[in-house]
């Protein structure tokens, strides 16, 4: 069972580094050739992505999970799954993008974009091809085809990537040059685009990738059950919520940010803490891997006499590595940040990142301990808990921003206290409602700890190099303490594969 998770857990975790590397190389490439302002652009549209990425997907894909494995018996019933969550994406893709395209001119006046409504057009054509695959995605994860989940994911990050290299940076090179196909460049190329070319990029991707997973889409045959589509909006709805509750505490302080602050300073701290904020990817990476391995894993296994001792023992693995990868984060933030971000205009961003690392990891620890409510198809005390979460997002940013000088600082500490909240009551509601026996000293130990030293480490001195020595220092105490630790559970884990093999 752990063997099986592994591989899979690791396939999905090495595609999830590839499928993030490229556009975390990209960031850097687009904050030298283009200042905060420009940048922002970019930031804004993509910021708002992810609360229209949940509407238009409304919950199907965890929807998909649950029932799929409701019905392992039926296979019938199970295509009729499949289809039917599939169906309701694509009817809610289709209107979304044809009232979109409508109401066009309206909708980039509201987004403060007027004259880009060109950019607008192609982002919802990205968003609705994107949401379109979502459903079958989630087919070839609870399939078991990670390699081929991975290799379109990876595919799709690839031409994201290169794509953008060429439209935004090779193409005006060989016009000023006057190089390979400079003449016809000139004809077809528009160099006001600027950054707008990272969407062209985006959308040639999608539409690839929407292409290449057709024969999933229509292997089988064709049902769209209405009485089970019912069943499926009842489970769902509580997962819209909670996922559009999540990506307002994740995304939608760039919006804060644009419609609380002064235009012209709204444009510049947009783009430096979209930029910064992406160092926090190194976390999203170990989180988004993980996760995209562990839920099929935990529907599969719910029925398991020791399910919970399991869920137990992930979640503590989990915190070990989410708490050193925050410390080693923080401590060695200054040279990595500087390096990533090689425009000297963003650096001044940097100071917030640790409080940005640290709630990315609250939301981790959260994620994981969500799976209580999915189990116990008790999904609306979700919708609820990332409500309250989502709420005080909203209200610190409102206060912080519109009554302080705080900037993307009230950004930063919202998100952190709403994770914070958010992870304490999903612990003690889930102990009630769906006892686990997580080990809960331990927990906060590590989380904490980690928590803790990050702080102290890089907030109490000024200096550069004293708070790397020191940050490192933590890091490396922080090591010995958890092997320390755990050196008795690793022990018995060496024993049983000994044993294991010895009965082989």
């Amino acid at each position: 069972m752990y063997k099986k998770l592994f591989s899979q857990t690791l396939i999905y975790g090495l595609s999830n580094v590839l499928v993030r590397v490229f556009p975390f190389f990209l960031t850097p490439m687009l904050v030298k050739a283009f200042g905060p302002s420009k940048y922002s652009i970019y930031a804004d549209f993509y910021s708002a992505a992810g609360i229209i990425s949940v509407l238009l997907t409304h919950g199907m894909e965890t929807t998909f999970f649950r029932f799929f494995q409701k019905y392992k018996e039926n296979k019938e019933k199970q295509n009729q799954v499949y289809f039917t969550a599939m169906t309701s994406v694509f009817i809610v893709s289709v209107v979304f993008l044809f009232l979109g395209i409508l109401f066009k001119k309206p909708l980039a006046l509201a987004f403060k974009h007027p004259d880009e409504i060109n950019f607008l057009v192609w982002f919802l054509f990205i968003l609705a091809a994107d949401a379109m695959c979502a459903v079958p995605f989630a087919k070839l994860r609870i399939q078991n085809k990670a390699i081929y989940f991975a290799s379109l994911k990876i595919l799709n990050s690839i031409l994201i990537f290169l794509l953008s290299v060429i439209l935004i940076f090779w193409i005006p090179k060989q016009i000023e040059t006057q190089g390979i196909g400079y003449l016809f460049f000139t004809k077809i190329y528009n160099i006001d685009y600027g950054i707008g070319y990272a969407f062209a990029a985006n959308l040639i991707a999608s539409i690839f990738t929407f292409f290449a997973l057709l024969p999933t889409m229509i292997k089988g045959k064709y049902s769209f059950n209405i009485p089970l589509w019912k069943q499926m909006l009842i489970y769902a709805w509580p997962v819209t919520i909670a996922g559009l509750a999540g990506i307002v505490n994740e995304t939608m302080d760039r919006q804060f940010l644009k419609y609380l602050l002064p235009e012209g300073d709204a444009d510049i701290q947009m783009g430096i803490y979209s930029a910064v904020y992406k160092i926090a990817t190194f976390i999203a990476l170990f989180k988004t891997a993980y996760l995209l391995g562990v839920e099929p894993f935990f529907f599969s296994h719910a029925s398991d006499k020791n399910s919970g001792k399991t869920y137990a023992t992930l979640m503590k693995y989990f915190s070990i590595f989410s708490a050193l990868i925050l410390l080693f984060l923080v401590a060695n933030l200054d040279w990595i940040g500087r390096l990533y971000i090689g425009n000297p205009e963003y650096w001044v961003g940097l100071k917030v990142v640790p409080i940005i690392l640290i709630g990315s990891t609250f939301l981790g620890i959260y994620l994981n301990l969500s799976i209580w409510y999915k189990l116990s198809d008790n999904t609306h005390y979700g919708a609820l808990i990332s409500g309250i979460g989502a709420l005080i997002t909203i209200i610190l940013n409102y206060i912080g921003l519109k009554y302080t000088n705080w900037g993307y600082w009230a950004c930063a500490w919202a998100t952190l206290l709403s994770y914070l909240v958010m992870m304490l009551i999903s612990y003690f509601w889930g102990q009630k409602k769906y006892p686990i026996p997580y080990n809960y000293r331990k927990l906060i130990f590590y989380i904490g700890g980690s928590s803790f030293l990050s702080l102290i480490a890089y907030y109490t001195s000024g200096n550069l190099w004293f708070r790397i020595i020191l940050g490192n220092l933590f890091f490396l105490l922080f090591i010995y303490l958890t092997t320390k630790i755990e050196y008795k559970d690793m022990k018995v884990f060496k024993e049983k594969i000994k044993k294991f093999r010895f009965k082989k």
